[in-house]
């Protein structure tokens, strides 16, 4: 190798990159301490976006094309350098590559539950997870806030990142649209789109945006979701009578099939079990049975109204009760006298007949007795 082809291999005049990686974000083009020849060729692919670093400060940022490397398309740099006048030399830069697709691969979950406050079930725990998509709006943003000097600046070095603020985000959002825990995965769209509105407010300052946010479960404890399937399931079987003697009537059939002791042993106790129920529903049944029918399915008219019942001391002996006829009679066969003790409901103590309005005025209808001959 001759001295001027030696010269010629420490000026690079090819720069490009090729990406063989799905989770590379930047990188940087490896100079090797080489210098980068005036009038090199620039290639920037679609999806991607080259930026030019000279002692730590960016100088240029080059969108998808082909370029010429001059002092018309690199004037940062031309003036960083100080050449007002134009250059034909070699000079000295990092060039990072980066990565402007999207990155798909990403996932989220909730490391511990979050609590929330439903109407329904009161205060539950729920863990969420899914997936994201991000790329990069602004790569000078991205190489200034992440990646820096990093030369192979990858997805799962800002994953977590991400990841911590998803999860901030999360809850907020969950509880700000006041939805039931039931109704959560008609409204996780909308959910999703108001996490990725708060996240995209934050990430733009350092080059990001999360182009996709997906809710794949929303999720409650075991426990919880345990109550959940009993109550499915009380609702779903509905009369819980009917369900009860189904259960019966399967376990008897196969305790049944089981010949031995612990089939009779099923057998007897599904029989006492069964005998036990039946007592109970003919005891329900008589009961009803032996209820009064109500007023209003009664045909006839209502029972007569009861007269009053009189009382009568005579002879030390109390006598009746009788109507007002019979007072009549009793007048008359000489039993009842005006001074004779009666008493009837309402009134406080026994009284002298001839005292009582209602028994006196029977004395003046009914004849004397009949003299002693």
């Amino acid at each position: 190798m001759g001295i001027f082809d030696k010269i010629r291999g420490e000026f690079i005049d090819i720069i490009e990159w090729t990406d063989d990686s799905r989770d590379t974000i930047v990188w940087r083009f490896p100079r090797y301490e080489n210098e980068i020849k005036m009038g090199a060729k620039l290639t920037v692919r679609e999806s991607q976006a080259a930026v030019f670093v000279n002692e730590g400060q960016v100088a240029d940022a080059f969108p998808p094309g082909m370029y010429t490397l001059s002092t018309q398309n690199v004037p940062i740099l031309s003036t960083i350098k100080g050449w007002k006048y134009g250059f034909n030399s070699p000079f000295k830069a990092e060039v990072y590559f980066v990565n402007t697709r999207q990155f798909t691969d990403l996932k989220w979950g909730t490391q511990n539950p979050i609590i929330l406050r439903d109407p329904e079930f009161g205060m539950v725990r729920v863990r969420a997870f899914g997936g994201y998509a991000i790329r990069v709006i602004e790569p000078v943003a991205l190489l200034k806030e992440l990646a820096g000097t990093d030369p192979h600046f990858r997805t799962e070095e800002v994953s977590d990142y991400l990841r911590t603020m998803v999860i901030g985000k999360l809850g907020p959002s969950i509880a700000a649209a006041g939805v039931p825990m039931l109704d959560l995965v008609t409204q996780q769209d909308a959910i999703s789109g108001k996490i990725a509105n708060a996240l995209n407010l934050e990430l733009r300052q350092v080059g990001i945006e999360i182009s996709k946010f997906v809710i794949e479960n929303i999720s409650v404890p075991p426990e919880v979701e345990a109550a959940m399937d009993k109550r499915t399931q009380m609702g779903v079987l509905g009369n819980l009578d009917q369900y009860t003697q189904f259960q019966t009537a399967n376990a008897i059939e196969t305790a049944a099939a089981n010949q031995g002791t612990v089939g009779d042993g099923m057998g007897i106790g599904l029989g006492m079990a069964l005998g036990q129920r039946a007592v109970q529903q003919n005891a329900q049944q008589q009961a009803q049975q032996q209820a009064p029918a109500p007023a209003q399915q009664q045909a006839g008219p209502p029972p007569l109204p009861q007269g009053e019942q009189w009382f009568i001391g005579a002879n030390g002996q109390q006598l009746g009760p009788f109507d007002r006829a019979a007072l009549g009679g009793q007048v008359s066969a000489g039993t009842l006298t005006r001074d004779t003790l009666v008493w009837k409901a309402g009134m406080s103590e026994w009284t002298a007949a001839g005292q009582v309005p209602e028994v006196s005025a029977l004395f003046g209808s009914a004849p004397p007795p009949l003299p002693q001959v």
